[in-house]
């Protein structure tokens, strides 16, 4: 069987990306070193073990694997995922942290099932999109049965609560959606339905709601809902055009609440300044496009739609 040459200039990206992301992340977790050297330490080595160590691997080993062959086991993949994420609410299994319960405890290691749904839907709705073929665009064989595919993953994961990667995961599934086939008219309904089903669950939690006036008014409340992102700006705002230096956030240290969580682009904005930043948007914008040409560059419509999943999920959680 010929194999498909690698794309040198993507798989440079990716490299690029991932190292200065390792760094960038090093850095940030610099921050917990105030909260004792324990957490500091954990962190690190998850970070070099498990993320750059195993990544890599993990890299390598599926790189070998014929994307095709993830075809016929989709849908075990994708009900296996499911329940991951239902084992949450299992005591002694799930935990909670910060009022949410979105993660397994196994041996002494834990994670968040719900990284592995993002992957294990794009597999699912891959395969599901090439079986139905140009039935996409109809109702009952496109528009419905993507309802209810989306309404098993929100199931799951709206009630850890986890609305950010409910959102990730449908804006993915919009994307390869529209790229199989897809009417814009069924998109415009489910685009409706969502801002919807927004509204009702800011009325019914209040930390949504407060998301959404922080994020239309960000300079309120200060020091309560909008005080990350008042932090988060000073950190941007004090890298100026070049940034303090590798290693040299100061709003890393008490003043930001995730400087390796939802902080961490304040951190790079603070160290590598504007300039900085500017490189690793590019870099992502490059990622994007050079990916979904790839995808349009693919015969199979299986692999394509792989392609745009993964390439659309990396872009807009990065």
């Amino acid at each position: 069987m010929k194999k498909n040459p690698v794309d040198r200039i993507f798989l440079g990206c990716v490299i690029t990306l991932v190292i200065a992301g390792f760094f960038i992340f090093s850095s940030a977790s610099l921050g917990l070193l105030t909260k004792g050297t324990d957490q500091y330490s954990s962190v690190a080595f998850s970070q070099t073990f498990f993320g750059l160590f195993l990544g890599s691997i993990a890299m390598l080993v599926t790189s070998r694997i014929p994307y095709k062959n993830w075809r016929k086991y989709a849908f075990y993949i994708f009900i296996g995922s499911l329940i991951l994420n239902a084992l949450v609410f299992v005591p002694h299994i799930g935990f909670a942290h910060g009022g949410a319960r979105r993660w397994i405890l196994i041996a002494g290691f834990s994670f968040q099932p719900a990284e592995i749904l993002k992957t294990a839907f794009i597999i699912y709705f891959a395969a599901w999109l090439t079986s139905i073929k140009h039935k996409v665009a109809t109702f009952k064989y496109g528009l419905l049965p993507f309802i209810l595919i989306l309404g098993a993953v929100g199931a799951v994961i709206l009630l850890q609560p986890d609305t950010d990667t409910f959102a990730l995961i449908a804006c993915t599934g919009l994307a390869m959606f529209l790229t199989a086939g897809g009417k814009w008219r069924h998109v415009a309904t489910l685009f409706l339905a969502g801002i919807i089903g927004l509204a009702l669950i800011a009325t019914m939690r209040p930390y949504v709601k407060a998301r959404i006036m922080t994020f239309m008014n960000p300079s309120d409340n200060a020091l309560t809902s909008g005080y990350q992102i008042q932090q988060s700006l000073i950190a941007i705002g004090s890298g100026g055009v070049v940034g303090r230096g590798f290693g040299q956030s100061v709003q890393k240290f008490n003043f930001l609440p995730e400087p390796i969580g939802d902080s961490i682009f304040a951190v790079a904005a603070e160290e590598f300044g504007f300039l900085g930043t500017v490189i690793i948007l590019i870099l992502f914008v490059f990622f994007a496009f050079r990916g979904l040409r790839i995808a349009s560059r693919t015969d199979e419509t299986f692999g394509r739609l792989l392609v745009v999943g993964i390439v659309i999920l990396i872009t807009a959680q990065s």
